[in-house]
């Protein structure tokens, strides 16, 4: 039981897409064998979506697309579908999110892992369960409210106090966050082809995970000047924290508890 008097919510932790997807799911009526067979359905998903589109593996579909061995009529159906998402991405981020235009050829990473990850929890939601989070690196989608009727809490990793967060957020869905400060300089400006991180954490709030997954990696390249492009789109909120310590959020970014000092 939790704190509340509340049953505590089965959780499970699958190794996956490069990272640890994490799930919490309060059943409510739901049997719990119904809900374990929906998280081995869940990952059963994430390994799919991980074969397909890998740029690890050479021999992944979205590979041999990049190297011109498979046109979009010969992948699988996921794949042109999420390159529809991209082009929505590229448009609403201005351009800052751009798979196009990345080394090697068409890179949909960015927004994949929360197009994904919130596909996993819709399967846990089917299973009749109350309430779900799934927490794939910093990708958190959430559905339904858990036993207490509190809306899920997230919190967002301080960049620079491994122990520390740096706020809490109630998102209304989803929550993506990016930078650089756990897997090093790894974003790439669409504009130069270079290396680029100009914030040391970019976080997206909003009802689509694929969407806010490519506005945080779009935010984290652009930095404080692609904050009005998430402040345009309803329903979606951002926070950034710069370089030099400042935190800056667009009005429809909803902290659950303000943040602490950066430095």
């Amino acid at each position: 039981m939790s704190a509340t008097g509340e049953p505590a919510p089965m959780r499970h932790a699958e190794p996956v897409m490069g990272t640890v997807v994490s799930f919490a799911v309060h059943p409510g009526t739901a049997a719990p064998d119904t809900v374990r067979r929906a998280i081995a359905d869940a990952c059963g998903w994430l390994h799919h979506a991980d074969r397909v589109f890998s740029t690890w593996d050479a021999d992944s579909p979205m590979s041999r697309l990049r190297r011109g061995e498979l046109g979009l009529a010969d992948v699988p159906g996921e794949i042109p579908d999420v390159l529809r998402l991209c082009e929505i991405a590229r448009e609403r981020s201005g351009g800052w999110f751009d798979p196009w235009r990345m080394p090697g050829g068409v890179d949909p990473t960015g927004l994949v892992k929360g197009w994904a990850v919130q596909r996993a929890a819709t399967i846990l939601r089917r299973s009749g369960a109350q309430a779900v989070m799934v927490n794939g690196g910093g990708d958190v989608a959430t559905v339904g409210k858990p036993g207490d009727g509190r809306p899920w809490r997230v919190g967002i990793q301080h960049p620079w106090r491994a122990d520390a967060l740096a706020c809490v957020v109630e998102p209304a869905r989803c929550v993506a966050t990016s930078g650089a400060y756990q897997r090093g300089l790894h974003l790439t400006d669409p504009h130069t082809g270079t290396a680029a991180c100009r914030v040391a954490s970019a976080t997206v709030t909003g009802p689509s995970l694929a969407l806010a997954d490519a506005l945080a990696t779009g935010l984290a390249v652009a930095g404080e000047e692609g904050l009005g492009n998430v402040a345009g789109l309803p329903g979606y909120g951002a926070y950034v924290i710069c370089p030099d310590g400042r935190e800056v959020s667009t009005p429809g970014f909803r902290f659950a508890a303000q943040p602490v000092p950066a430095r």
